[in-house]
């Protein structure tokens, strides 16, 4: 199987398990399209987490592929304590205790909950969802350090199931000690991305944020899961603290209504195109696929209009973590991609370009005149009207790359940087290729070694048309003031078909 480097625009996160730390299985599911490898921290151990990072990135190197890796914190989430005698059935109307007392075990329905903190924020009225909002109580009184609840909704109780207050402001830390622990390991084994659940406010991302600078590694870049109601009400503050955001629809689903999550999904894309910064929809994309070979048609069109709606990357979680058909839903994912993408092109992409044209005025108020905005808009516009065969960016930080990305042009993106980090972030943006290039001083120098680097990768011949973008002088980050129509050949840096005998580079004259 050839990964194609221009067909499949939009990013596909897997989440790595037992069924994919296979060697050859992870192999197979980069070359059918695998861009970003999630490290689930609230699953496994380090050793093992260590060897399949390693895993990765080995075998992304021997199949020419960047692919980043994203390490995800299990976060402050709340779990029933061990039961015996489970599961507990219950019924509407029964009452039920629960306690952080470490002698309950669910005896006389008096059930451990090992949260002090998160009990002592619940208040009277208050409703608390179990497993997913499968079950559901409301609290009706307070005895001492308990919690006394009513059962709206009955079921079966099990060990570890979790507990949502979706009604109540939580003062418990955004960060547990495990958390810690493992932002230092991510740290430590040089991960692209680091993604914090259950973000409340843009200071929990300050908090994480102060973490990683003073265990030396400031430059990580965060991703902000959005799956709390507070997060939904204080998105603007949590987009401009973050790098990336992911959607995440399954406890998103339990804080809101579920006839919510399609439109807070909508709008939390929507912003994150207009600032330019990569964002995820993860959740049941492919659920049906961790039994079948095949998904259902509604989950065909879950991905098709996620795309639709501008999302930089969908997600597989189980899918791929557990199920029997890892390679076969990388595979789908990226087949049913690829179609909505042709007809986003084609019948949905004008309609975006004028909202987001309308919206650059509030987006850039205070620099109506930025530079690289309105070069990356015309390399985009231009690109399209020439039918040009790659948009051509050098980029230190990939800030230029993002920038023209999010204008969703018809034409691949193919981002030259010195910066091997910026290289494997870039992996989760859309239609963005990176490549790493040897250092240049010189606008002619630029032009050559990435022409030669991109002939060489047979991503351009003889005679394609470029829309080259770069700041002048180099270093300059978010300063994209060059651009260049480029006919490959023109400047004798690749040979003419036929001449490749009696060529020699210009280097190397």
């Amino acid at each position: 199987m050839v990964r194609k480097f221009d067909v499949k625009r939009t990013k596909i996160v897997c989440t790595i398990g037992p069924s994919s730390s296979d060697e050859q299985v992870l192999r197979e599911m980069i070359r059918v399209g695998m861009d970003v490898a999630r490290i689930n921290f609230s699953h496994g151990d380090h050793e093992t987490h260590r060897r399949n990072i390693e895993l990765v990135r080995r075998i992304a190197v021997e199949e020419n592929a960047v692919v980043a890796i994203m390490g995800d914190l299990q976060g402050p989430k709340i779990r029933l304590g061990k039961l015996t005698n489970e599961p507990i059935p219950i019924k509407k109307g029964d009452h039920l205790t629960l306690t952080a007392r470490k002698d309950a075990d669910g005896t006389n329905l008096v059930l451990p909950l090992p949260h002090p903190d998160f009990l002592a924020d619940i208040r009277e009225g208050h409703r608390l969802l179990l497993d997913d909002g499968n079950l559901e109580f409301r609290v009706i009184a307070r005895q001492g350090d308990d919690l006394v609840c009513e059962v709206v909704v009955g079921g079966e109780l099990r060990s570890r199931k979790g507990v949502s207050a979706p009604e109540s402001k939580l003062k418990i830390s955004a960060l547990t000690p495990k958390d810690i622990e493992d932002v230092k390991f991510a740290l430590d084994v040089g991960v692209d991305y680091v993604a914090m659940s259950f973000v409340r406010s843009a200071n929990d991302l300050r908090e994480l944020r102060w973490l990683c600078k003073h265990l030396g590694k400031e430059e990580v870049a965060l991703v902000a899961k959005i799956e709390k109601r507070e997060a939904i009400q204080s998105f603007s503050e949590i987009l401009e603290a973050t790098d990336a955001v992911m959607v995440a629809r399954g406890d998103l689903g339990v804080e809101t209504p579920a006839e919510a999550v399609p439109i807070h999904q909508k709008e939390i894309i929507r912003q994150c195109n207009e600032a330019g910064k990569p964002v995820i929809t993860a959740t049941q994309m492919l659920q049906s696929m961790v039994d079948n070979p095949r998904p259902t048609r509604a989950e065909a069109s879950d991905v098709a209009n996620a795309i639709f709606d501008g999302t930089d990357a969908v997600m597989l979680s189980q899918e791929t973590a557990q199920g029997e058909f890892p390679v076969q839903a990388v595979a789908t994912m990226a087949t049913i991609a690829v179609m909505a993408e042709k007809h986003f092109a084609q019948a949905i992409r004008p309609e975006r370009g004028r909202w987001l044209e309308a919206a650059l005025p509030d987006l850039f108020e205070e620099d109506l005149e930025n530079i690289s905005i309105a070069t990356s808009r015309a390399a985009s516009l231009i690109a399209d009207l020439l039918n040009a065969r790659l948009i051509v960016t050098a980029s230190y930080t990939g800030m230029t790359a993002r920038l023209i990305a999010r204008t969703r042009p018809r034409t691949s993106i193919l981002c030259a940087t010195t910066n091997e980090q910026t290289s494997r972030r870039l992996a989760m943006v859309w239609g963005v290729h990176p490549m790493i290039v040897p250092q240049f001083t010189t606008i002619d120098e630029m032009i050559e070694r990435i022409v030669v680097a991109a002939h060489s990768a047979r991503m351009v011949e003889h005679g394609d048309t470029l829309v080259l973008v770069a700041g002048v002088p180099f270093g300059m980050a978010g300063q994209a003031n060059f651009l260049k129509i480029h006919r490959v050949g023109e400047s004798q840096e690749v040979p003419a078909p036929g001449m490749a005998a009696n060529l020699t580079r210009p280097d190397q004259r």
